[in-house]
């Protein structure tokens, strides 16, 4: 047979068995296709789209920091289509952040487990940290020795995980922590790689992903994270490093670290 005699016997035969089926060759709903190789014959409908990418696990693991925020889930569904297992970190800073905060991250973590597989997930206690920052460093440092600490802790959570890199959601100049000189600050403290996927994204491209990953409406539930709940007024957009190490250097933080991780409450998410 010919192809367009294929085509008119599987076209009378579709139609003879679904009645409700009419012909439109132009704008077809369903293009139903039909490969011949040697004496098989394979049919199928519609193709659907894959997320793409690699493996699960063959790249490896990283860890996601991950708040209730639209950008980090995003991230993390990002590199886990380039093959990377993930273990999810997320900071909590009771009472200032509520269960419904910590119950909303863990939703998020769910939705890109749909994608990544199983997130071996992480809460850390962050309150004590938090509040020393807020009672002994310079507001306008707040956000940016806050995200150290978080490096710091995280570095320790991904050596005992066996993750080889950090995962963040920031983007360039989207809050005063991510300009380039916040962000050349936070990455001092670390010894490892930091993935930032998004980094060169705008909103709008972010929302784009979180829509179509499903964790969207879930990420603008009004629970706040520790990330937004000791916000200085007046942020320092360009620090230098040496006013950073300074005004850290103030505090004694190794023990508030120490405890922070042992204390840390782990379960597994899929």
């Amino acid at each position: 047979m010919t192809s367009p005699e294929i085509c008119r016997e599987v076209g009378a035969h579709l139609l003879r068995n679904i009645r409700s089926l009419s012909v439109d060759v132009h704008n077809p709903d369903i293009t139903v296709t039909v490969e011949v190789r040697d004496n098989n014959v394979f049919i199928h409908g519609n193709q659907i789209k894959g997320a793409g990418g690699m493996p699960v696990g063959s790249a490896g693991r990283v860890a996601l920091l991950i708040s209730g925020g639209i950008d980090s889930p995003v991230a993390g569904y990002m590199m886990s289509k380039r093959g990377l297992q993930l273990t999810a970190i997320h900071f909590a800073a009771p009472p200032y952040t509520s269960q419904r905060a910590e119950m909303k991250v863990r939703d998020l973590a769910s939705i890109v487990a749909k994608y990544s597989g199983r997130i071996n997930f992480a809460v850390v206690n962050f309150t004590e940290i938090q509040e020393t920052i807020k009672e002994q460093c310079p507001e306008d440092l707040f956000t940016i020795i806050m995200r150290r600490l978080m490096m710091k802790i995280a570095i320790r959570l991904a050596e005992r995980d066996q993750c080889g890199a950090l995962v963040t959601g920031e983007s360039l100049g989207q809050v005063a922590s991510q300009t380039l000189g916040a962000i050349a600050c936070t990455d001092a403290v670390t010894n490892m790689p930091v993935f930032r996927p998004l980094i060169g994204m705008d909103k709008d491209e972010i929302i784009t992903i979180s829509r179509k990953i499903g964790a969207f409406e879930t990420s603008i539930l009004p629970y706040e994270d520790c990330c937004t709940v000791f916000t200085p007024r007046h942020p320092r957009t360009r620090p230098t490093l040496q006013q950073i190490e300074e005004a850290e250097s103030a505090v004694d933080f190794s023990e508030m670290i120490e405890r922070a991780i042992e204390t840390v409450r782990y379960e597994s998410v899929d």
